[in-house]
């Protein structure tokens, strides 16, 4: 593997010179805008998650790559940086549409599978242009989701900022989505690696599908755990699956390693959600940048929910209540938190901390298949990383 320079501060000028304008002729509540604005401030996106995973690393002394002097900062953290860069550049040229999918974009985020395209990349030999286009891909289509999601959930916060909907309307944030995806198709196509556009493809399809499953399901809460684990596996592990494939694709990876990569991906992808559903219950509202108990006030069936209702026959009645409720959020809101008191009696939470846990094993399991190496080492740290937000 060729020498690779120190990455560059996040601060960089590609994020300092950010400018993110509101809808033109249309009044916006002064509130909204000040939030927007200070949206605008630079973070280290690119690098967060990186020094973070590379301090569990080390901790954990993961193989090769606590011994390496370089370490994974130099492994991939400049083609993280050259990720972020892509992405803080201009998104097409439709006006409002224009606006609605920078804002998004531009608030960052963990940039957790371009990593993962990233780190599967350097597996092998990738070219470095690959790694940027995939991983610019990848958090397009996942950004375009969150797009469509806070317009269909009626949202109101995304990433400690006020959502594109609130900003630019509803109809700018659907077509901006749907602008993302376009974007996300020609960063793939522009690769020229054979069928890698048709499995991206193939992944969104199955994205939808679970999306179709979750919106037939809404307001129910009789949900068994086979339909959650049908959702979770579409929704949020097909993407994943799809960006630690497309890595080993660029890095020239074999079939076999591919498939134990994208093997890898949804187990991982099964393990981020399931800590997802911890932490709207239980997680820290200001680091994650959104309300608590969001799913509950959308009618969503989480995994410690579903558990908790399964054995707590008082409960159901009281979260039926509160679906079907005309939700005023701060007069609800001890309502919430003595459901989720209930759901923690029930032992629910640590049962869910617990199956994280199982389908991080076999994430990590899944790597068998993978050269030993910094690059799956690194893998390996991102389910240890995931399962330290829960503990």
């Amino acid at each position: 593997m060729r020498s690779r320079p120190n990455p560059a501060p996040a601060t960089s000028s590609a994020q300092s010179d950010v400018s993110l304008p509101l809808r033109g002729g249309v009044d916006v509540p002064g509130d909204l805008e000040s939030a927007a604005s200070a949206a605008q401030a630079p973070a280290p996106y690119a690098t967060a998650v990186l020094e973070q995973l590379c301090s569990v690393c080390d901790e954990h002394e993961l193989g090769a790559l606590s011994s390496r002097p370089e370490g994974l900062a130099l492994l991939v953290g400049t083609d993280l940086l050259a990720v972020q860069e892509a992405l803080m550049g201009p998104v097409g040229s439709h006006g409002l549409v224009k606006g609605s999918a920078e804002h998004l974009v531009r608030l960052g985020g963990k940039r957790l599978r371009p990593l993962c395209v990233a780190l599967a990349a350097r597996v092998g030999e990738p070219c470095d242009d690959h790694v940027r286009d995939l991983g610019v891909a990848v958090e397009l289509v996942h950004s375009a989701t969150l797009l469509h999601d806070d317009v269909v959930d009626l949202g109101d916060a995304r990433r400690g900022a006020p959502a594109a909907r609130l900003v630019y309307g509803n109809a700018a944030s659907i077509f901006a989505g749907d602008l993302l995806l376009i974007e996300a198709i020609r960063r793939v196509v522009s690769t020229e690696l054979p069928n890698l556009l048709p499995s991206m493809l193939d992944s969104i399809d199955e994205m939808i599908g679970a999306e179709s499953l979750q919106l037939a399901c809404r307001d129910l809460v009789v949900v068994d755990l086979a339909t959650y684990e049908a959702v979770v596996v579409g929704k949020t592990g097909a993407l994943f699956g799809w960006a630690l494939h497309a890595g080993g694709r660029a890095g020239g990876c074999s079939p076999e390693v591919c498939a134990a990569l994208e093997l890898f991906g949804r187990e991982l992808g099964y393990t981020f959600q399931l800590v997802d559903d911890l932490l709207d219950l239980c997680g820290d509202s200001e680091h994650m940048g959104k309300c608590l108990f969001t799913d509950l006030r959308e009618g969503k069936a989480t995994y410690p929910l579903i558990l908790a209702m399964a054995r707590d026959p008082e409960l159901r009645p009281r979260v039926e209540a509160m679906f079907s409720a005309a939700a005023d959020v701060e007069a609800d809101a001890s309502e919430m938190a003595s459901i989720v008191a209930a759901i923690a009696a029930t032992g629910a939470l640590d049962e869910t901390r617990a199956v994280a846990a199982q389908r991080s094993e076999a994430a990590v399991a899944a790597l068998a298949g993978v050269p030993e190496g910094p690059a799956r080492s690194g893998l390996a740290g991102l389910c240890e990383l995931l399962l330290r937000r829960i503990r």
